[in-house]
């Protein structure tokens, strides 16, 4: 398979012959970790004749959107064999977003050009939102609109070999791509300008296909005109914050994606950071902000050390630009100029977009505008409760008036009614009577939303419990691939647990296929470990880095632990073996940046899940009776390290995952 092809991922399946003794299990070793090279996450299409552009023109095209961090496939194989497209071609094409056929002189002679090009034209026409932006090279548009010049004698050598219906399809293709508008690549016109626009086109247009995550946008039409007015997008010379305000489930983060996607075209680069309030209580909190906005605004590995160099970065690099920026999520830990720097050095024409339940700290924000979202009338609330309990607009007429009394329960809160109308999807008569019952019986109290949240948390599997308990305590954010094996090693079943946990409403997958959890329901999983018990030590999860340090120190946990260690090149601080005695049930243990020393092979004999992240030791003797996944990233492991061979002896009940650098 080309290299190119395999970007992201490169995976290894060794299957064990049918004839030896050992069963048949798979090993799966995953030398990347990026996750996002499959056909399906293809943006841009890259086609042309080899031999004419691929070490010229094409190859700098690539290297262009690659170092934008845009996903394309560009096929590197010269001779393709067999009579249709390769099957990595088919999947591809259909699945990618733009499509640049590079047209140069001799393209037309290549029958697997045209194969590409009139797949590409097919797929444009169904509607589907594709983009071809074609570049004429060193050829004449006119000649690929009419097939005259080379493209004519390149005809007239296909007419002897292929069918007239196929040559009919193919000049119809090169007919409707020549119509287009694109690029013509002269040898008096620089190719390097021509790739800087090409590169900026295809940049705006995924900026205006990519909405954020963004569901049942019921009634929100009039907000959003709200916001964009405080905006004030008509005025090029000045820079403007809004600072949207309100409870939690009130619908904030859906209003700001949805100005998001609305306007995001409008601006030279655009960032929407994410649960602010969870990253700034990380002790690199303020880095990691920074660092997200410097790589996504400067469009490439861009990483500073400190909150200074940060600062300077932004000021001297950042805000050259015609920015919008969207900070979802922030609290008092939220500081505008000792995160972003001052807000008059940004470009002229910027705008900032903030969201909060701490309507506080936006007064300490110099010139930012207020907005509050109202409830949702009854009306919307109806609509939108009526989409999750039965996948229409409206109640049917035998249910309105308990789904009424449901709309009354949610009080006008989006999240809220998307829960209870996922939990009652389905669902009989009695059953809605029984939970509209115990809804109605949660006293009004500051903890009132919450209360009724737990409702379908309570009404949940054992095993969707824990998948959900782990969700909300570790893995939101996170792509699904390590916690899925980890969960099937545990017998948690996380295929039908995940789809329920979607269709309940408590969770979502993305794009990227990471975990996508609303910060109430991610505070309502922690707050239900939290009330399991007193002693933050017996808990079944700590999340916190204090509190897993000083419970390996001092305690024993039940369950599960993640100690998210950090420490900052500190060799002194170390985590040894004996610190694990105790801790017989741990089955995920995640280690980053610290240091690992002793004998591990008699501890942690449960453990399935074990992660290092840039640790500056490892254990070579890990108990692996129970582990799935190993992850060891960023610990600088070479194929010399002592503990390969303790890899020998795994029995394989399961898929058995190893994440490495080299």
């Amino acid at each position: 398979v080309s290299p190119r092809v395999l970007r992201g991922d490169f995976l290894l399946l060794l299957l064990p012959l049918t004839s030896c003794h050992l069963p048949q299990k798979i090993w799966l070793l995953k030398l990347q970790r990026d996750m996002e090279s499959s056909a399906g996450d293809y943006e841009v299409f890259l086609s042309f004749r080899g031999p004419d552009v691929r070490n010229g023109f094409a190859d700098h095209l690539y290297t262009s959107l690659a170092r934008a961090k845009i996903r394309t496939f560009m096929d590197e194989e010269e001779l393709q064999k067999g009579e249709g497209i390769a099957p990595s071609l088919v999947r591809a094409i259909p699945e990618s977003k733009i499509y640049i056929p590079i047209l140069s002189e001799r393209y037309a002679s290549s029958k697997w050009c045209l194969l590409e090009l009139a797949q590409m034209v097919d797929c444009w026409k169904q509607g589907k939102g594709h983009l071809i932006l074609p570049i004429f090279y060193l050829v004449k548009p006119r000649d690929v609109r009419h097939q005259e010049g080379p493209y004519h004698q390149a005809f007239e050598q296909h007419a002897h070999k292929h069918s007239p219906q196929t040559v009919k399809e193919w000049k119809e293709a090169l007919r409707e791509v020549g119509q287009l508008k694109g690029w013509h690549v002269t040898e008096s016109r620089g190719e390097g300008a021509i790739v800087d626009e090409v590169l900026s086109k295809v940049e705006s247009h995924l900026r205006s296909m990519y909405a954020l995550v963004t569901d049942e946008l019921v009634g929100i039409d009039t907000p959003m005109e709200e916001v964009m007015k405080l905006l004030n997008l008509e005025s090029s010379k000045e820079r403007v914050i809004v600072g949207i305000h309100g409870m939690g489930g009130l619908g904030k983060t859906t209003l700001s994606k949805a100005v998001y996607n609305e306007i995001c075209a409008q601006f030279d680069r655009c960032c929407y950071l994410e649960d602010a309030r969870e990253v700034l209580a990380k002790s690199d909190g303020v880095v990691s902000l920074q660092n997200k906005v410097i790589s996504t605004i400067l469009e490439g590995d861009h990483h500073v050390q400190n909150a200074s160099e940060g600062i300077n970065m932004i000021k001297n690099r950042v805000c050259k630009h015609k920015l919008l920026l969207v900070v979802d999520d922030i609290d008092d830990k939220f500081e505008f100029n000792k995160i972003l720097g001052k807000f008059g050095d940004f470009s002229s024409g910027s705008r900032f977009i903030l969201t909060t339940r701490y309507t506080r700290v936006l007064y300490f924000i110099l010139d930012c505008k207020l907005y509050e979202p109202r409830e949702m009338s009854h009306h919307h609330s109806l609509k939108l409760f009526s989409k999750h309990a039965f996948g229409m607009n409206n109640p049917p007429e035998e249910d309105a008036g308990i789904s009424k009394e449901f709309v009354k329960v949610a009080t006008g809160l989006p999240l809220a009614l998307k829960v209870i109308g996922s939990l009652l999807y389905r669902r009989k008569r009695k059953c809605w009577e029984e939970k509209l019952k115990e809804l109605q019986s949660i006293p009004s109290s500051e903890n009132m939303l919450q209360e009724r949240l737990k409702v379908s948390y309570t009404d949940l599997s054992h095993n969707e419990k824990q998948i959900f308990l782990d969700i909300a305590c570790f893995f939101a954010g996170s792509h699904k691939d390590i916690p899925y094996y980890m969960w099937s090693g545990c017998d948690f079943y996380p295929e039908s647990g995940i789809t329920n946990l979607i269709h309940r409403s408590l969770l979502k997958l993305d794009e990227r296929n990471q975990f996508w959890m609303h910060d109430l329901i991610k505070d309502l999983g922690r707050a239900i470990v939290r009330e399991d018990v007193r002693n933050p030590y017996n808990r079944s999860r700590i999340w916190s880095t204090d509190d897993a340090l000083d419970m390996l120190r001092n305690r024993e946990v039940k369950i599960l632990v993640k100690p998210d260690v950090k420490f900052n090149n500190d060799h002194d601080k170390l985590l040894t073996s004996k610190g694990f005695e105790k801790l017989s049930g741990l089955r995920y243990l995640e280690v980053r940046y610290g240091r690992m020393v002793g004998d591990f092979s008699q501890v942690l004999p449960n453990i399935c899940c074990l992660r290092l992240y840039k640790c500056g030791s490892i254990p070579t003797n890990v108990n692996t009776k129970k582990l799935t996944v190993l992850d060891m990233e960023g610990s600088n492991v070479m194929d010399d390290w002592k503990g390969w061979s303790g890899m020998k002896v795994i029995h394989f009940s399961l898929p058995f995952l190893i994440f490495c650098d080299n």
